[in-house]
């Protein structure tokens, strides 16, 4: 599908918290790319939340800080109350402007800035949620040469997100829970 991933970030709302849980103690510790996850989460809360996803894998797992570089091998987690954006030369930018989708962070700001730094070698997954946050960031990903996926909405506790991207994206491959650390351990 892909020749060479550079990085594979996850977008994710109301539902996608259990998804992660059951998916990130899947995954191989020989990935070779960054997986940047971006959840709807409210400011000051889920403030355990890098704790609690460290502690069901074995990668190294760390809230994102202003201006720090992706790392193979490392997850990523946007903070609370900022966009988080992918500079062109692969470091992380926070940024506080207005809501996207009544959202911050707002998944389709990072998917939309990742394309345009990984183009082809980016992989980015929706999960399940309730707004149609992630489906104009998936579009993005496409138009630059990248893989779009989606939870598949009949596993999501809320249906709506995946469901949307994949009435308006040209979506590469629809994966169940137990798929999609399989697809991501495969990924080159």
């Amino acid at each position: 599908m892909m020749k060479k991933c550079e990085a594979f970030i996850i977008g994710g709302s109301a539902g996608s918290l259990d998804v992660l849980l059951k998916v990130l103690p899947l995954i191989s510790v020989k990935i070779r790319f960054p997986i940047v996850i971006v959840i709807h989460r409210k400011h000051g809360a889920d403030s355990l939340l890098p704790e609690l996803l460290s502690s069901k894998t074995e990668l190294s797992v760390k809230e994102v800080e202003e201006k720090e570089p992706l790392t193979a091998g490392t997850i990523y987690i946007a903070p609370s109350d900022y966009h988080l954006l992918i500079e062109q030369d692969r470091t992380f930018s926070l940024d506080y402007s207005e809501k996207i989708n009544y959202s911050r962070p707002a998944i389709d700001a990072t998917f939309q800035t990742a394309a345009e730094v990984y183009k082809d070698k980016l992989a980015c997954l929706l999960l399940s949620g309730s707004n149609s946050d992630g489906v104009n960031g998936l579009s993005s990903v496409k138009l630059w040469g990248g893989v779009a996926l989606i939870q598949d909405p009949s596993t999501a506790q809320v249906a709506y997100m995946p469901a949307q991207a994949q009435a308006n994206v040209k979506i590469d491959a629809v994966l169940s829970i137990e798929a999609i650390a399989e697809f991501i351990n495969l990924l080159p």
